[in-house]
């Protein structure tokens, strides 16, 4: 519970979970395995609006990851929406005031006082997207993160070697067309993909840890998936990640 609280502190929000609430789409006899490899698997972040008039270029590039040959091998792409750009008139459903808490902690840990959106995240350093494909593989050693789906909705999280870790674990949504109303979009529709709908967190006890996947409801998504990541504990730079399609 030690390195839960250290990663509260940093990110200045209170992490509780063991059991996560995840997507569920899964046949009680359909399995579902998840592994990094050896290798690092970069974590490729994304903040964004769909209040911020220069962020659709952003999200449509991130959104063509999806048919990537390095997907879920190479790097594994996450998009938290913020809650700054909600003030001029347009709610972004997808918004939460803790993806706005992480981006700050990281511009923290940078010691800046600038966030600002898009911003690319890679790896916990900040990214200046050039143009081109993703980052390409890395050829470090990392240590090996695997999920596996196990019964009645239940999974595993373990990693190796065995340490002071936290598990971080994101329900991404894709396929998600938006009418913006209001705002620096007005009269838009916005297109999104690998939208983080919840993050949850736990400390890996004994390198091994399991929870309890739950569906999810939200509207409008035709594109499920998982993404799972590493950290030594009250840290915010992922050293593994690993991740997949849910549907």
């Amino acid at each position: 519970m030690e390195c839960l609280a250290k990663f509260a502190a940093l990110m200045g929000m209170r992490c509780f979970v063991l059991l996560l609430g995840l997507p569920f789409f899964l046949g009680a006899a359909e399995l579902r395995h998840f592994s990094s490899g050896e290798n690092r698997v970069h974590l490729l972040e994304l903040y964004s609006s769909e209040g911020c008039s220069s962020c659709p270029p952003a999200e449509q590039w991130l959104g063509e990851l999806r048919d990537a040959p390095g997907l879920w091998r190479d790097f594994v792409p996450v998009a938290f929406h913020v809650d700054y750009w909600d003030r001029l008139g347009w709610r972004d459903r997808f918004a939460r005031k803790e993806y706005t808490a992480r981006q700050s902690a990281y511009a923290n840990s940078w010691h800046s006082d600038n966030v600002y959106t898009p911003e690319f995240v890679l790896d916990g350093a900040e990214w200046r997207k050039v143009e081109g494909g993703p980052p390409l593989a890395a050829t470090l050693s990392a240590g090996v993160l695997t999920v596996d789906y196990l019964a009645t909705g239940f999974w595993r999280v373990s990693f190796v070697p065995a340490g002071d870790f936290e598990v971080h674990v994101a329900r991404l949504a894709g396929g998600i067309i938006s009418a913006v109303r209001a705002g620096e979009n007005n009269g838009r529709q916005l297109r999104h993909e690998f939208v983080v709908t919840e993050l949850k967190s736990a400390h890996l006890t004994g390198g091994t840890v399991e929870m309890k996947l739950n569906d999810d409801a939200t509207e409008g998504v035709t594109r499920r998936a998982l993404a799972v990541w590493i950290t030594r504990c009250g840290e915010l730079a992922p050293i593994q990640a690993t991740g997949g399609w849910l549907e």
